[in-house]
C-alpha cells in the first residue's frame, strides 16, 4: 500500500487528526469543482497514482444486511447505558453483563448479551436531524438532506439507497437481484426519501418485497406467473408492464425517462430464475429454524435476508417497522397516547430485538457466513438523555449508538465514546458520512468514487471518511 493510500484510509478520530487524509480529500471535492486532474497540474505519475485509487479498496465483505430501526432507538437504554447518570437521565432499566468486559446491555437483552463478541458498537455517531424522514434519508443514503423537514419527499436531486450504489458500482453475477428491500416501505406522513435509485434510474431500484414473511401463504407474485399465462406470453412488454407497475409506487416523477425497458429485463432474468425462487421458499426451512428468528415480519424478513445472501444478493434491506412508533411499530415511543416509552418497549421492541439480532449473528456465523456479510443495525438518531414529562425520551441526532458485525470489522469492540450523560461524543466522533464510507470500503468499493446525478453533475458516492479503527 502506498503513502497516498494510507492516507486516504487513515481512520476517523478527532478533528484535529489526519490531516493527510484532509489533504487528499480536499484535493478529491475539488477536482470536482474545477473539472478535472489536469488543471491542478498533476504529472502523469500522479494521474496514474490516481486512477489507481479509483480501483478501489479489497473487499473484506460480499454482502451486506442492512437492519433499519425506524423511529429512532435509545442509545442510552440499549447500548450506552449510564446508570451513574442522575435520576431522569439514566432511564428504568439497569445494565447487564454481556460476554465482553466492560460491555453492558440493556436488562431486557439477555441473549443478545451473549453475542456481543461479535459486535463493535460505535458510540459517536451523530448528526443534526430532529425530525425522522430526513434524518432517515441520512441513514439510509449517508448524504446530509438539504433541509431539516418532515415533509421531505424524494426526487432525482435527492442520492440514492446504499443498494443502489452497489447495483451500479459491484453488482452480482445477475443470477441473483443485487439489492433487496423488504418488508415495508418506511414513511413519516410522506415516504421517506432514500430508499431507491434516484438519479441512477430505475434499472437499480431494490427489488421491493411488501409482503409480509410471517404469514402462512407468503408468496412473491412478482416472481409467479398466473396460470394462464406462458413466459413466452410474456415477454410481450404490455404484459410484462401488467406485472411490474406494482413495483412502480415509490415513484413520485415521470417513470419514463428512469431506465423502464432495463428494468423490464432485469424482471424478465428474475421470473425466469429457480435459484431465486427457492431463496424466497422460506418454506424449506425447519419449524424449529424459523421460531428461533422470531414469527414477526421482522424475524422472518431477517431470516429471508439470510437466505438471500447466502445464495447471493449483495444488498438487503429489513425495515423493523413501516411507521416510526406506536404499540407494535417503530421505536418513536414518546407520546401521551399509551405509547410511553419503557412499557412499550419492554413488550415489543426489545423482545423482537433480544429473538432475532442474535439469532442471526449466531445463525451467519455457524453458516461461515458472518466473515463475509455485514451486518448494520441503526436507527435514525437515538433519544434524548433527560426523560421527558411523559417518562419517554424525544429525538436526539446529537449522540447514539450503531452495531456493526461481521464483515471485516474487529470483534467485541467499542469505538467513540459519549459524555456521561451520552449527550454528547468526547471521542472520535463520526457522522452518517463515515459509516457510509465505511459500508462501501468493507464492499470494496471506493467510497470516494464520482457518480452523475442530474444534469450530469458529478457527485461523489460519499463525502465521508472509513472509520478504519473499526476495521479487523
Amino acid at each position: 500500500m502506498n503513502d497516498q493510500t494510507q492516507r486516504c484510509m487513515k481512520p476517523t478520530t478527532h478533528s484535529d487528526a489526519g490531516r493527510g487524509l484532509d489533504q487528499l480529500r480536499f484535493s478529491r471535492r475539488h477536482l470536482l469543482k474545477v473539472g478535472g486532474l489536469g488543471l491542478l497540474g498533476l504529472t502523469m505519475p500522479s494521474l496514474l497514482q490516481a486512477e489507481a485509487l479509483k480501483k478501489g479498496p479489497a473487499a473484506r465483505a460480499k454482502s451486506v444486511i442492512f437492519l433499519y430501526q425506524f423511529g429512532g432507538p435509545s442509545h442510552i437504554d440499549m447500548f450506552d447505558m449510564k446508570p451513574d447518570a442522575p435520576e431522569g437521565i439514566r432511564g428504568l432499566h439497569k445494565p447487564i453483563s454481556s460476554n465482553v468486559p466492560g460491555i453492558t446491555v440493556n436488562e431486557h437483552l439477555p441473549r443478545l448479551a451473549k453475542v456481543m463478541d461479535k459486535v463493535t458498537l460505535i458510540r459517536s455517531m451523530h448528526h443534526n436531524m430532529k425530525n425522522h424522514n430526513p434524518a432517515s434519508y441520512y441513514a439510509l443514503t449517508g448524504h446530509a438532506p438539504p433541509v431539516d423537514d418532515i415533509t421531505l419527499r424524494d426526487s432525482p436531486e435527492l442520492f440514492p439507497a446504499y443498494g443502489s450504489v452497489v447495483d451500479q458500482l459491484a453488482p452480482g453475477d445477475g443470477k441473483m437481484p443485487t439489492f433487496v428491500s423488504l418488508p415495508y416501505v418506511i414513511g413519516d406522513g410522506t415516504i421517506t426519501p432514500g430508499q431507491q435509485a434516484s438519479f441512477l434510474g430505475k434499472l437499480h431500484d431494490p427489488l421491493l418485497i411488501t409482503q409480509n414473511p410471517n404469514k402462512p401463504d407468503f408468496k412473491l407474485p412478482e416472481l409467479s406467473l398466473p396460470a394462464n399465462l406462458s413466459y413466452e406470453r410474456l415477454m410481450h412488454r404490455r404484459e410484462i408492464q401488467k406485472m411490474i407497475d406494482g413495483q412502480s409506487r415509490l415513484l413520485t416523477y415521470s417513470p419514463s425517462a428512469r431506465g423502464l425497458d432495463a428494468y423490464y429485463d432485469k424482471a424478465m432474468a428474475m421470473l425466469d430464475s429457480p435459484k431465486l425462487r427457492e431463496a424466497f421458499n422460506l418454506s424449506a426451512e425447519s419449524e424449529k429454524e424459523r421460531d428461533r428468528y422470531g414469527r414477526t415480519a421482522y424475524g422472518q424478513g431477517c431470516l429471508l435476508a439470510r437466505r438471500l445472501v447466502e445464495a447471493g444478493t449483495k444488498f438487503v434491506t429489513v425495515n423493523f417497522s413501516s411507521s416510526i412508533g406506536g404499540a407494535t411499530g417503530g421505536w418513536d415511543t414518546h407520546g401521551n397516547d399509551g405509547t410511553r416509552m419503557f412499557p412499550v418497549i419492554e413488550k415489543h421492541h426489545l423482545p423482537i430485538t433480544d429473538q432475532t439480532l442474535p439469532t442471526l449473528l449466531e445463525d451467519l456465523d455457524q453458516r461461515g457466513l458472518l466473515d463475509s456479510t455485514l451486518v448494520v443495525w441503526m436507527g435514525e438518531f437515538g433519544r434524548t438523555p433527560k426523560v421527558n414529562s411523559t417518562a419517554s425520551r424525544d429525538h436526539w441526532p446529537q449522540c447514539y449508538t450503531v452495531l456493526l458485525a461481521g464483515g471485516g470489522v474487529k470483534r467485541g469492540f467499542v469505538f467513540g465514546e459519549s459524555d456521561k450523560t451520552a449527550s454528547f461524543p468526547v471521542g472520535n466522533p463520526v457522522r452518517p458520512d463515515d459509516l457510509a464510507a465505511t459500508i462501501f470500503y468493507l464492499l470494496g468499493i471506493d467510497p470516494h468514487t464520482v457518480v452523475y446525478g442530474v444534469g450530469k453533475r458529478p457527485v461523489l458516492i460519499s463525502e465521508g471518511d472509513p472509520v478504519m479503527s473499526v476495521l479487523a
